[in-house]
């Protein structure tokens, strides 16, 4: 679609909201919906994002944050990637956190869409309500151990971060557009209740999430289902994660719904939550490089449990605009992203495996199909291949082009179950302080290598508080520390919407979806 003339301005407006309409967010992956759309350019340079696929170009930040699977499938990532000269680097040294994600998010998002001082400002109010005055605080243990605990927000948990400010992103728009979205998540913990207080009581924004009644922790649903606003909507599940998948996939394939309704989803497809988490490697890097002076900047490694690979991707993208920092990939017993970097083995095993870690138990990180496209230099038809061949077949082995890149910019490593309670444990002893077993599994490789006698500058991400996953500590033989917000949880009213084995899930979502629709419109 090409755009000239007189009435571009208009015509950019017409294409966005085609867009828009045509993006179908989890189920676009396998309907395979062939457009491309290039919108003008208002300034020379501005910042646009493309899929990994290649079939869409061109699309500004609004657009991609109201999206989730680009239309072919891929998913979206900016255009170009600045690398950051030796200057800048110097100068963010000294920047606090907050400052940091200002930095970060003005890259990739031109002051043609938030104007600088506007997105000072929303970034501002996304981080009012953290506990810590630094928002993302460094705890320096014995023995070099750096833990960056990143779970000071709402909900004790590092997505806080990012969707605190996807919150205000979203409102900026909606009412600048007099909008109005429903926002769909399905959750095994913690995404369901950042969400939910991302966007709590917003009047253009009805949030449902749908939570597994009896498979998160109690304080995990706890947060959730005490949240009594008119615009949260809560389904408990008597199912699994994976079944929760099922319901949401259909509606979403569903077009015509999706555009009535304005439906959205907030899971780390969106490329809005890994642009700030982009900013945890910057802050993790300044605050434990032992030396910012003249010469070659020392590398960090920087050590991040995951499952879904966005935090990867994230660091990934930090490495591209010039930081020298090393990822340390930490994984449980759900190891297919410890294969792929180890090995170049992107199979899926036959099963998700129930670990002590449990936001990790992922059995397809499709969070890697961002970092194949980074390595690859954007060559996004050699992703369409791979990718194609492996949602055909759930196993891929990795070309060796590609293998030797992810190997240079970072190693793996998994911990057991067995790992995670003993590193709990440790730490306790030595430092007396509490890890969540995601954060444990970070430290565990500390362990590992102080114990190899390997020393060198590293950060260990602590993605949660422990609070949350207090049966673990216990079994970590242990003492729960629990806040006292969190323990007023036990005793505040809650509300949710059973959804029980023979209950047709979908047709109650989609009464839902219609009621929030009519209500509206009265």
């Amino acid at each position: 679609m090409n755009i000239e003339g007189p009435s571009v301005r208009s015509r950019d407006t017409e294409c966005k909201q085609l867009f828009l309409a045509v993006c179908c967010f989890p189920s676009a992956r396998t309907v395979r919906i062939k457009v491309t759309l290039v919108f003008v350019c208002r300034t020379f340079g501005a910042m646009k994002y493309t899929s990994t696929q290649g079939g869409v170009s061109g699309v500004d930040f609004e657009a991609v944050l109201f999206s989730g699977f680009a239309p072919d499938g891929g998913l979206f990532m900016p255009e170009d990637i600045p690398k950051l000269d030796s200057p800048t680097l110097q100068k963010w040294s000294s920047f606090s956190y907050t400052e940091l994600v200002k930095e970060v998010c003005a890259v990739f998002i031109p002051p043609e869409i938030i104007p600088r001082q506007e997105l000072n400002g929303l970034i501002d109010n996304a981080f009012k309500r953290f506990r810590h005055k630094d928002i993302v605080h460094l705890s320096q243990l014995r023995d070099g151990l750096n833990v960056l605990e990143m779970w000071h927000g709402a909900t004790h948990a590092f997505k806080d971060l990012a969707m605190s400010c996807v919150g205000q992103f979203l409102q900026h728009f909606l009412k600048k557009r007099n909008k109005h979205v429903t926002i769909v998540v399905a959750t095994s913990g913690d995404t369901g209740s950042s969400a939910i207080e991302s966007v709590r009581g917003l009047t253009d924004i009805d949030i449902i999430v749908l939570l597994p009644r009896g498979r998160c922790t109690p304080v995990q649903e706890l947060q959730m289902t005490t949240v009594i606003e008119d615009n949260v909507h809560v389904f408990a599940a008597d199912g699994t994660s994976d079944d929760l998948d099922v319901p949401i996939k259909k509606l979403f394939a569903d077009h015509d719904f999706v555009a009535k309704h304005n439906l959205m989803s907030l899971n780390s497809v969106n490329w809005s939550r890994i642009l700030i988490q982009v900013s945890h490697f910057f802050y993790a890097y300044f605050q434990c490089a032992p030396s910012m002076g003249p010469g070659p900047l020392p590398v960090v490694e920087v050590v991040v449990p995951t499952g879904g690979a966005g935090n990867i991707a994230a660091g990934c993208i930090a490495q591209k605009m010039g930081l020298p920092i090393h990822i340390v990939v930490g994984v449980n017993n759900n190891d297919i992203v410890h294969r792929t970097v180890q090995h170049g083995d992107f199979s899926l095993a036959d099963s998700v495996r129930s670990t002590l870690a449990s936001a990790m138990d992922i059995q397809e990180p499709y969070n890697m199909e961002r970092i194949f496209w980074l390595l690859m230099d954007s060559d996004s038809s050699f992703i369409r291949k791979i990718m194609e061949e492996f949602q055909r077949t759930k196993k891929l082995k990795l070309p060796e082009s590609l293998h030797k890149k992810i190997t240079e910019g970072m190693t793996s490593f998994s911990a057991s179950d067995e790992d995670i309670i003993q590193t709990m444990s440790r730490c306790w002893e030595e430092n007396q302080y509490l890890l969540c077993p995601h954060s444990a599994v970070a430290v565990h490789y500390h362990y590992r290598q102080a114990d190899n006698q390997i020393h060198s500058p590293t950060c260990c991400l602590a993605p949660a508080s422990a609070a949350k996953f207090q049966d673990v500590v216990r079994r970590a033989k242990l003492t729960p520390e629990v806040p006292p917000e969190i323990k007023a949880l036990e005793n505040m009213e809650t509300r949710s919407i059973p959804l029980e084995r023979e209950d047709d899930w979908e047709q109650m979502l989609r009464d839902k979806i219609e009621d929030i629709y009519q209500k509206r419109q009265a």
